[in-house]
């Protein structure tokens, strides 16, 4: 199985509902490869949802997978009610720690890029997991609903709390 790792942009709400890109249409990774849309069309849901490709640590399952004009977005949910690995998954995702999408494929038609890399046109997407590093640009969390949100604007408000301490 291959292995492609994308930087994303993750946020978990509290039910464990999550979403993000897993690939982003035209952008080549780490390593040049680039995956076609379309490529992703024969996908099987409900996709295990890994944490760091451990195949022994499924903590969730993606549910939607929108093959979109500019990438494929995936839509699932953490385990959080059933799974103690979840909660704790989800709490890293929520501090930022785990950010990223990657996922694990494999291919079944490429064309060598002249640069490196590969042209990917057709694969059997096997999983996508929560990581911390991925490979690819694109691929991150984009939402997890409140909890996020709501750490992200405590911080700015603890900033600008600070700052105006400061003046006076």
């Amino acid at each position: 199985m291959e292995r492609v790792y994308l930087e994303t942009k993750l946020d978990a709400s509290d039910d464990g509902s999550i979403e993000g890109f897993a690939w982003k249409y035209d952008q080549a990774d780490r390593i040049g490869d680039v995956i076609q849309k379309g490529a992703f069309s024969g996908t099987s849901l409900p996709l295990p949802m890994l944490f760091g490709h451990d195949q022994n640590d499924p903590v969730g399952t993606w549910d939607v997978a929108d093959d979109a004009a500019d990438g494929l977005r995936l839509k699932g949910r953490l385990l959080v009610n059933e799974v103690t690995r979840a909660r704790e998954v989800r709490a890293l995702v929520r501090s930022g720690a785990v950010r990223g999408i990657s996922i694990g494929f494999r291919t079944k038609k490429m064309t060598p890029r002249s640069r490196g890399g590969r042209t990917i046109t057709e694969l059997e997407l096997l999983e996508a997991s929560l990581v911390t590093i991925p490979m690819h640009p694109g691929a991150q969390v984009t939402s997890a609903k409140t909890a996020v949100r709501a750490l992200t604007l405590a911080a700015s408000l603890q900033r600008a709390t600070a700052q105006l301490a400061r003046r006076n």
